[in-house]
């Protein structure tokens, strides 16, 4: 380190401590230098430079012939690992499923010839020895039931390795992944989890050479003291704390090298893959793999430009303007480029760490209760929301202002489909199944030319069920749980756009339950979605909202059931307030 210091002119006997998050000190050196290092600085920037440029031309090469295809087999082997785990882990209801087909073509059988059935026969021993050979492979990987989780624990560690072996496309899945508690064992999204805040770092030398290059001026130009060790790392790039020359002190983040490369590489791979399962129906009915493809791909390279970045920051931050107790961090545009943005520092605690909180005198429970109104006001107001709200993009400020930050990853709702959630949000309250069922339909949860007429009666008793329970009883994991059994035997797969939406309402969930045990989403969001529903804000969703209270269609016809059914719940909506 010492090393680095002399080449850049950071003088280390002169650092000043600065407190981070209350948890102690860290460094920070200050940039002013001497003349001789100063030369030595300029002479080791020039390698530093060069060695940035060879690291990004080296990287390029990881896709091209024989790596191109070790890289292949390396991301093809991880990702058959996985799926051929969690069809071990979920055997019995596959089995079920295949059981049930079986008799399903046994009765077809008898309808027709002999021959037929005796082929049924010869086609159920083959399905039979499978069935044993896939109980030896459970054997294998999970074990008996007394050994199960410990060996999911391993699994998960294993995968969570290997995402980080394979680079930032993959640590970015895999992020997304732990925040998916109904896909994954709970041992998998632990793991997963953790990549939230452990992804390794990439060389200093490596990071102050991007930090010049981009900003076209030496560190010490731009900043009067500069933290030698970066204070997080993440997929994309690391974190450093920094302090301007007007005393204001401020997060610096800098792109990991040649990432455009290795996203392009890796997204070129996933489509091979995305293309060879699309030859294996069962493979592809329950998700729309090359819909979430590519809105991975448009949301990665918005999460690449930093840029974009700052002015999704702004854009929420003007969103809420009016609310005190919600900040979002300055950006310095000064100091900004498509790979570095240098922006207000934050201090505070996690919104799961509960003990700081209370610490603090800020109740977690009345943080959880503001977090579930920004994202319904973001969801059902503004068509604009911050798509990943995990724990570490989250902080609890002293004072107890609420402090979003990385802006990377936004999701943004068309006017259409906000009108067609508010619709299945009518129908949720009216306890209505069969419109529940509609919803679902129009908002395209059906596999195309698929007769809606088979699955209506299916979805209405599922969600009657659901819909009698009492609204505290209810929560989205059961509720997804249903879902995924309707959805394996049924026609229906999850809409692409979509994926980010219920990713961001399972993690605000996950969230809601570490701070308040007592926490459902649903018993909490009922009375704030009501509220935004009947007051939008803005001209073009003031008018939007105007027609779908008057019900008019094309023809400007009047739909009084509905029209009443609003009315009911908006009065209701003014006696809850008044109380």
């Amino acid at each position: 380190m010492n090393e680095v210091l002399e080449k850049r002119g950071l003088a280390a006997e002169k650092t000043a401590l600065v407190p981070v998050n209350g948890n102690g000190s860290r460094p920070m050196a200050r940039t002013g230098s001497s003349s001789a290092a100063k030369n030595a600085k300029n002479e080791a920037t020039a390698g530093e430079e060069r060695q940035l440029s060879a690291i990004e031309t080296e990287v390029g090469r990881r896709y091209i012939g024989l790596r191109g295809y070790l890289r292949l087999f390396s991301v093809t082997r991880v990702i058959a690992m996985l799926s051929l785990y969690l069809y071990l882990d979920q055997y019995e209801m596959h089995r079920e499923h295949q059981l049930k087909h079986a008799r399903q073509r046994m009765e077809k059988a008898e309808r027709l010839t002999r021959a037929a059935v005796y082929g049924e026969k010869l086609y159920g021993v083959r399905m039979w020895f499978l069935h044993i050979f896939m109980l030896g492979l459970r054997r294998i990987f999970l074990g008996n039931k007394s050994h199960k989780e410990a060996n999911q624990e391993k699994q998960a560690v294993w995968l969570k390795d290997k995402l980080i072996e394979l680079g930032p496309t993959f640590i970015k899945m895999g992020q997304s992944m732990g925040t998916r508690p109904d896909l994954l064992p709970l041992p998998f999204v632990k793991a997963l989890g953790e990549l939230q805040d452990s992804v390794p770092p990439f060389p200093n030398e490596i990071a102050f050479a991007r930090i010049e290059k981009d900003l076209g001026r030496k560190i010490n130009e731009a900043y009067a003291e500069f933290e030698l060790e970066p204070v997080a790392a993440a997929s994309l790039g690391q974190v450093y704390r920094a302090r301007l020359h007007t005393g204001e002190e401020v997060a610096v983040k800098v792109q990991r090298p040649n990432l455009e490369a290795i996203i392009k590489g890796d997204l070129g791979i996933l489509r091979k893959v995305a293309a060879f399962a699309e030859r294996f129906p069962q493979l592809n009915e329950n998700a729309d793999w090359s819909g979430m493809l590519r809105e991975f791909d448009v949301t990665i390279h918005e999460e690449m430009d930093y840029e974009a970045e700052g002015r999704n920051a702004e854009r929420f931050r003007e969103s809420f303007k009016n609310w005190a107790n919600i900040h979002v961090p300055t950006i310095h545009w000064g100091l900004t480029t498509s790979k570095v943005l240098t922006m207000q520092f934050i201090h505070g605690t996690k919104v799961t760490d509960l003990e700081e909180q209370e610490r603090l005198g800020v109740s977690p429970a009345k943080v959880n209760r503001l977090l579930i109104k920004t994202y319904l006001k973001q969801l059902l107001e503004d068509g604009f929301f911050h798509a990943d709200p995990h724990p570490g993009n989250l902080l609890v400020m002293p004072d107890g202002r609420l402090a979003f930050f990385d802006f990377g990853m936004v999701g943004r709702i068309t006017p259409e489909l906000q009108s067609k959630m508010i619709d299945a949000f009518f129908h949720v309250v009216a306890k209505d199944p069969g419109g529940i069922a509609d919803d679902l339909i129009a908002l395209d949860f059906l596999k195309p030319g698929t007769n809606p007429n088979i699955v209506r009666p299916v979805v209405e008793k599922m969600f009657e069920f659901h819909l009698n329970l009492k609204l505290k009883d209810v929560n989205f994991k059961e509720l997804t749980y249903d879902l995924a059994d309707v959805m394996y035997d049924y026609p229906f797969r999850l809409p692409s756009n979509f994926t980010y939406i219920m990713r961001a309402l399972m993690t605000l969930e996950g969230i809601g339950i570490i701070t308040d045990p007592e926490f459902n989403f649903f018993e909490t969001a009922k009375p704030y979605a009501k509220e935004f529903m009947l007051r939008r804000e803005g001209a073009d969703f003031r008018k939007l909202f105007v027609n779908k209270l008057m019900g008019r269609d094309e023809n400007g016809k009047i739909d009084w059931d509905r029209t009443w059914k609003l009315a009911k719940m908006a009065f209701k909506t003014v006696l809850n307030t008044g109380k």
